[in-house]
């Protein structure tokens, strides 16, 4: 496979990427992956005999940050060295930057020896997540004057300017801010994806602030919920509160040093983009 060589894909390859995805038993993610393919770069090998041999998403933020996701094989090519030429071939194009990214425990083998190293135990909870009462009301729907606001908090936060950022926010079903004394100083998106409401990302002041968010964006919902947190009190309100973890995978991080402030951010907006 080492002759066939590395194309960009377009969301004309939509399709062959789901029928990649379907292959390793991911979901059939027909909702996510447009969005991918329009706010990233997605790279492929073709197969000798015909589909996707394998692809990798690579996210910008700005030149200093960058996540990569969904990486994947076609089962029938495991273990021929597509993984790390796609791997190699995406932190080329990242070169200078730093590059984050989630993984498995299968993963994080290959990605150890790339140079990565983990940041972050991220626990993903799956359930119906029922919020008490003492954590709903505090924050209140986001509005085309708070962008500025959320775009500046966005950028402290990670470090690094998110250009994708405003896209996101339109794609998801609910956005929401927290405000005190005037200021801005967290925000929260809720969005579906195969049947569930994924929450994140999740950036706040503090815990309490990341629970009224958490809870707002929730409520009302007959949706099943995923959050994908590093925190452990976050953690184990979700698990109290009806969503037990279901997975973990490792926050790793390749090229240098995270910048931002992550102590305030409490979920990703999703696992492939960081």
């Amino acid at each position: 496979m080492s002759e066939l060589s590395i194309t960009r894909l377009g969301p004309e390859h939509l399709d062959d990427l789901l029928a990649l995805s379907v292959d390793r038993e991911w979901r059939h993610e027909q909702r996510k992956w447009p969005l991918l393919l329009e706010i990233g770069q997605t790279h492929g090998i073709w197969a000798p005999d015909g589909g996707l041999a394998g692809a990798v998403v690579l996210t910008r933020y700005d030149q200093r940050l960058a996540a990569i996701g969904m990486v994947l094989v076609a089962r029938r090519y495991n273990r021929q060295g597509l993984g790390r030429r796609l791997m190699a071939h995406t932190l080329a194009a990242n070169e200078g930057g730093v590059t984050v990214l989630h993984a498995t425990a299968q993963g994080k083998l290959l990605y150890d020896t790339l140079g990565f190293r983990s940041t972050a135990t991220v626990m993903t909870h799956v359930g119906e997540l029922a919020p008490g009462a003492e954590d709903l009301g505090h924050s209140r729907p986001f509005t085309d004057a708070d962008a500025e606001s959320v775009l500046a908090l966005d950028a402290a936060v990670l470090g690094a300017e998110r250009a994708w950022l405003p896209r996101f926010l339109k794609f998801a079903e609910r956005v929401r801010v927290v405000e005190r004394a005037g200021v801005v100083t967290g925000y929260g998106a809720a969005w579906r994806n195969v049947g569930a409401l994924v929450l994140g990302p999740l950036v706040a002041a503090d815990l309490t602030e990341a629970r009224y968010l958490a809870a707002d964006l929730l409520a009302g919902s007959d949706l099943p919920v995923r959050l994908d947190l590093d925190r452990p009190e976050l953690a184990e309100w979700a698990a109290a509160h009806g969503a037990p973890e279901s997975f973990r995978t490792d926050h790793m991080v390749h090229g240098g040093d995270l910048p931002g402030d992550r102590s305030r951010l409490f979920a990703p907006a999703m696992q492939a983009v960081g």
